[in-house]
């Protein structure tokens, strides 16, 4: 590899991470501060105080626990909660701790799900709030701004089926001049005060924590808003790989910082000014102001727009290690796998996103609804950061983790005085998924129990009989089971009932390893005369194209068979799972074979 190769390499890697990873973390410095110095007097020490507490809490909360400790736990190059899961299935096999991680797993990415909603209503909102300071529209009303912050959402949501690919190419060129914009427009405002530098120092925030008292408490409810879109680090490891992102960080970091300490120069000097960041920015350059305000709603845009296609790519892990129900899934590029567009997610997602725009106004209000899933989120990663290391040759690492974890847990905690104010809305968020994945991880189980598969020896034994009469339908037949050791009543039902044999009978089953990627097939073509086993053992975030698997292998269906179960029971939460299995595709409406070849075959079940 050349010199100039490794070069573009390098800064190619750390653009495209600034385009496809930061936005979330890269937008907070259009409303952290100014949100905390709505609740806090800007007097030199409480500015100082804050600004330390910004250094430390993205030093630690995102550099420690996501640059550092979290990247380095990685499947495959694939990282969040539902890989940590994974990794802590292979390690502790069975018992409590495995279901406690597991529920943990659950809880963390329903808070992720319902973080979804919330930061692009803020991110948007917030940049468009800019508006008013323009002198034309400065009287433009609050009703007007969530309308236009409303329309940028739809738009958004409305072209996510036609796919990214085109697009982003442009994020991350575009959010390198977003991040250099703000380090210079903080390196200007700094040089009017160049002892602000100083606040790194911890000894503002424990001055500032003493001279508060409980206050000082609830504010870090507001400080955590500096480092919401840090989890995205370990999250979107998979699209990139962790060296370019960890590079694109220490820029990020040193850029936001500059900003924040920018900031806090300027509201020292203009103590009354709202929208710090653009008062800023206006006061400094006001020809430059209106480009800056554009430039900021497209950062919002982008980071809107990672934070959506990450919701599509927790959705779709879901689905595939069996957390959540099907779903219609689209792949909206050819040559990039992660690129999937979910649309009964899309809409859900759009919905909650303009009902909240609409329900909480101004950007000021919707900080007050979030940290709190952020927070919880960040607690629950450093408690299976625990789990990992303590049973990994790097036990030295727990104690760090232990500090990093409880560090977590005062900001959740703090986060606990904004529930009466919009808080709780992060839980209901929220518990929507967490509801639907308890109930369908529990209603699988219990449906697998209720339809009492029969062992294979025994159906081997009938399906010799049978198949032995000479009575078989010309060509193959093809029918789906979950395992290849049981056989699942809808077969039964098929073959041994009512004698629908074939020629070739074969047995397919679809096993997701807890790797991300890769597809290994095997084919047991003699288990009995007439009867063949095929297994597919695909990643979690494979994409599998079943029909090719089998006409690779030398396999041509006639007709494809599955099974359909019609639920009935009196337990509430069943009928629940009942509902939402009619609601959702079946198997093979997700896997998309030829509808022309399908045959489902209804099984009655008692739950």
């Amino acid at each position: 590899m050349s010199h100039t190769q490794e070069n573009d390499s390098f800064w190619g890697g750390i653009v495209k991470a600034l385009g496809l990873v930061f936005g979330d973390i890269g937008t907070s410095p259009i409303y952290t501060l100014t949100v905390v110095f709505t609740l806090t007097k800007p007097t030199l020490g409480n500015v100082y105080g804050i600004l330390s507490l910004v250094f430390w809490t993205m030093t630690i909360l995102v550099t420690v626990e996501y640059a550092w400790l979290a990247m380095s736990l990685g499947r495959k190059g694939q990282g969040g909660e539902i890989v940590l899961r994974e990794i802590l299935i292979r390690m502790l096999k069975k018992g409590r701790l495995l279901a406690f991680a597991g529920f943990l797993s659950f809880l963390g990415v329903s808070l992720l799900l319902g973080d979804g909603v919330i930061t692009p209503a803020i991110s948007i909102l917030s940049a468009v709030e800019g508006m008013l300071l323009i002198p034309a529209l400065s009287g433009m009303k609050q009703g007007m701004l969530v309308g236009i912050a409303a329309l940028i959402a739809f738009t958004l949501f409305f072209f996510q089926s036609r796919g990214t690919d085109r697009m982003a190419g442009i994020f991350g060129p575009v959010m390198a001049v977003y991040f250099l914009s703000l380090l210079v427009s903080g390196a200007v405002s700094i040089s009017s005060m160049p002892g602000i530098v100083a606040a790194v120092s911890p000894h503002y925030a424990v001055e500032f924590f003493s001279n508060n008292g409980l206050s000082s408490f609830f504010v870090l409810s507001e400080v955590i808003l500096c480092a919401t879109g840090g989890e995205a680090l370990y999250a979107d490891m998979g699209h990139l790989g962790r060296k370019p992102i960890v590079r694109a960080w220490y820029f990020v970091f040193f850029a936001l910082y500059l900003n924040y300490l920018g900031q806090g120069a300027f509201i020292i000097q203009h103590p009354d000014a709202t929208n710090i960041l653009f008062s800023m920015i206006r006061h400094q350059a006001p020809l430059l102001y209106i480009p800056f305000l554009l430039l900021t709603v497209m950062a919002t845009i982008i980071a809107s727009q990672a934070i959506i296609s990450g919701v599509f790519s927790i959705v779709y892990q879901g689905i595939t290690t069996r957390l959540m129900p099907l779903l219609k899934v689209d792949y909206t590029s050819s040559h990039i796998q992660s690129q999937i567009y979910i649309g009964a997610v899309n809409w859900m997602l759009m919905i909650a996103v303009i009902f909240v725009m609409f329900f909480f106004q101004k950007s000021q209000n919707l900080a007050a609804a979030y940290g709190m899933a952020v927070t919880g989120s960040m607690t629950i990663t450093a408690t299976m950061m625990i789990l990992v290391f303590a049973n990994t040759m790097k036990k030295w690492k727990v104690p760090i983790v232990v500090l990093v974890a409880l560090l977590d847990l005062v900001y959740f905690v703090s986060t606990f005085s904004k529930i009466p104010h919009g808080a709780y809305w992060s839980i209901i968020l929220a518990a929507i998924p967490f509801v639907t994945i308890m109930i369908w991880t529990r209603g699988q189980r219990a449906l697998y129990h209720a339809l009492k598969p029969l062992d294979l020896e025994t159906f081997l034994l009938s399906f010799a009989q049978i198949f032995a009469k000479g009575r078989n339908i010309p060509g193959t037949a093809l029918f789906f089971v979950k395992g290849l050791d049981v056989v699942p009543p809808y077969v039964v039902h098929c073959i041994i009932r009512s004698n629908i044999i074939y020629e070739r009978n074969i047995f397919i089953s679809i096993v997701r390893t807890d790797d991300p990627f890769g597809v290994e097939c095997s084919h047991l073509p003699a288990v009995a005369s007439g009867l063949e086993f095929f297994e597919i053992r695909a990643g979690y975030m494979e994409v599998i194209d079943i029909e090719r698997q089998l006409h690779a292998h030398g396999i041509r269906e006639k007709v494809i068979f599955y099974g359909i179960e019609d639920i009935s029971t009196a337990n509430p939460l069943w009928k629940v799972f009942a509902t939402i299995k009619k609601l959702t595709p079946n198997f093979v409406q997700f896997n998309k074979l030829p509808a022309s070849k399908l045959q489902g075959v209804v099984t009655r079940v008692e739950m």
